[in-house]
């Protein structure tokens, strides 16, 4: 039985849900490195893990090919780049676990070593590809802080590309 245009989908509900669930977790790190919150290893270790269990393959097997375009926001474009859509998911999720590695290594608070140094590039270009060097293929090479920018760019980058603009 085919939905109506105006219904949502279970999984698109899943998804939206899901999206919501990093985008609040995102701002719970945020909040966590800009010092607008304390420190808390358990949440900043949660909001981690929330990133990393959502991305990589569950990411990708969240846009069934049904799934894409109205009512949805998710462009049709998903169905036809799968391969650059997993690998951004799949990228997500390797800088989602880095972040949560950093929050194992820091029980007591944001040590000096998981701040972004001055002047460290975000680590792209005009056309949103990473153009950093070996450092940035590795993020367990660089500051958590960092890292979580490039978690941030990469969730831009995914959205211009496979989300519909809505008003």
């Amino acid at each position: 039985m085919a939905l109506p245009k105006t219904a949502v989908a279970p999984v698109v509900a899943e998804r939206q849900a899901s999206m919501k669930a990093m985008a609040s977790a995102a701002k719970t790190i945020s909040e966590i490195f800009a010092g607008k919150v304390a420190y808390d290893a358990a949440a900043f270790k949660a909001a981690t893990e929330t990133i990393r269990r959502r991305s990589g393959s569950a990411m990708v097997d969240a846009f069934p090919a049904d799934s894409l375009g109205e009512p949805s926001a998710a462009k049709a474009d998903i169905g036809q780049s799968q391969e650059e859509f997993a690998a951004l998911a799949r990228h997500l999720e390797s800088l989602a676990a880095a972040l949560s590695d950093a929050a194992d290594d820091a029980p007591e608070g944001i040590t000096e070593a998981m701040r972004m140094k001055p002047g460290m590039a975000m680590g792209s270009s005009l056309l949103g590809k990473r153009a950093g060097g070996a450092a940035d293929s590795d993020p367990s090479k660089i500051p958590a802080e960092h890292v979580f920018h490039l978690m941030l760019q990469n969730c831009t980058n995914c959205h211009a590309k496979f989300r519909e603009k809505r008003q």
